[in-house]
């Protein structure tokens, strides 16, 4: 097998980087509901302060035509080539605590090759403790908390946090496999799947972000400034119970997803917060159908912006 370590360049920065901090971790891949792992990239890039110490080589792990970069053409020339970007970064919280910061895309190919990659500059960096964090759609009402599942070594957080133990097979994320590896390592790692609501999965949801962070700081001890994103979320919430208010069968149907969440939620040995005693599931269709009327204007505000 190739050298893991010709995947990535370090930069200068790598030289001055603490031993032992912890890593905070998030790839974009093939399931992001409500844009939460987008939304956390994006956020820490622009509401903390953080410094590239190995940025990852593209044409090794990024399928380009998957996945196109953008090009700016002005007027009657090409101005500006922005190719995606898979980074490990020194970071600070909101109190100056320092800790390991991995963003940006899910590796198309040579996964192995990349988590040897990873799990080297773990070593190299002595990583006390990894925390990730991805996203999926669940048929859950958004009137309710968003809920979490969780993996890993970190009992304490199983047992207080996650709200949903299934046994099943699902596709992987790439940090899935490094989160077995590190497990069977006997390293400390953490994984938290976000529950968001699937009719909202497809929008940029500002409570999954919150609810990214929220699962990041209970792992790690870090604090996130979040004022601008619970405004956000507040917002959003606000025109959606508008949508609903007005629509007496969007109400009845948000009303079946709250009777189901709060009834497994108080332990009633249903097989899972989203089916009934039958196993079925509602449907979204109706309640995206009336909400695409208000998730458009807002894409269109966002566009205005």
């Amino acid at each position: 097998m190739r050298d893991p370590e010709a995947l990535y360049e370090l930069t200068p920065a790598a030289l001055e980087v603490p031993l032992g901090l912890p890593l905070v971790a998030g790839l974009t891949g093939f399931a992001d509901a409500g844009s939460a792992v987008t939304q956390l990239g994006k956020y820490f890039v622009d509401a903390l302060e953080t410094v590239e110490i190995a940025v990852f080589d593209n044409d090794a792990l990024l399928d380009y035509r998957a996945r196109r970069p953008t090009i700016l053409f002005d007027q009657d020339h090409l101005a500006d080539y922005s190719p995606p970007r898979l980074v490990l970064s020194l970071a600070h919280d909101e109190f100056g605590k320092d800790f390991l910061l991995l963003t940006g895309y899910e590796p198309d190919f040579q996964w192995d090759r990349f988590a040897d990659a990873l799990l080297g500059l773990l070593e190299r960096f002595r990583v006390s403790c990894t925390t990730w964090v991805h996203a999926i759609p669940m048929p859950v009402p958004h009137t309710r908390p968003i809920k979490v599942t969780v993996s890993g070594t970190r009992a304490d957080l199983t047992e207080a946090m996650s709200a949903w133990k299934p046994r099943t097979q699902a596709p992987a994320n790439l940090l899935h496999l490094v989160e077995y590896r590190l497990a069977r390592a006997g390293e400390s790692v953490v994984g938290f799947v976000l529950l968001v609501p699937h009719y909202l999965a497809d929008t940029e949801y500002p409570l999954a972000a919150i609810a990214g962070l929220e699962s990041i700081a209970a792992a790690t001890g870090l604090i996130f400034p979040t004022d601008r994103i619970r405004e956000e979320g507040r917002d959003f919430l606000t025109k959606i119970d508008q949508q609903v208010t007005g629509n007496d069968e969007l109400k009845r149907l948000v009303h079946t997803l709250e009777e189901r969440h709060d009834t497994y939620m108080e332990g009633n040995p249903l097989p899972s917060p989203l089916t009934d005693e039958y196993g079925s599931v509602p449907s979204a269709d109706e309640i995206a159908a009336e909400l695409e009327k208000f998730l458009s204007g807002r894409r269109s505000d966002d566009d205005g912006r």
